[in-house]
């Protein structure tokens, strides 16, 4: 069993920063971790992707350049640094967490979810 809970979403200016963050409990040393969003109106979707111990990475191309995943291992925290923020990019985000070796599409346990709001 994996619980997460993100922090961290807040409202920025255009061009402004931000990090979430997203602590887990449990054993995720096994785990891809994911950071999806969803914005009104619209359907979830991938923001980006780190294997917790490889640490590889992947990005969808909407982020890709301005924002980067990242994981302590001695916290159990999983980061989302966002840069050069847009409107666009607001939504809430959510951490999301399953067995590397598990289907791509199928993430196990999210998280509650954090708002992010860009103003222009």
């Amino acid at each position: 069993q994996v619980q997460l809970v993100e922090s961290g979403g807040g409202l920025v200016q255009a061009g402004g920063s931000l990090r979430l963050s997203c602590a887990a409990s449990g054993r995720t040393f096994s785990y891809a971790m994911g950071w999806f969003r969803q914005a009104p109106g619209k359907e979830r979707e991938f923001v980006a992707r780190i294997n917790w111990s490889s640490g590889s990475t992947y990005y969808a191309d909407s982020v890709k350049g301005r924002f980067t995943i990242s994981r302590d291992n001695a916290k159990n925290t999983v980061y989302l640094q966002m840069n050069s923020l847009k409107p666009e990019d607001t939504a809430v985000y959510f951490c999301a967490a399953r067995p590397v070796l598990g289907r791509p599409d199928k993430y196990d346990y999210w998280g509650q979810g954090t708002q992010v709001t860009v103003s222009s």
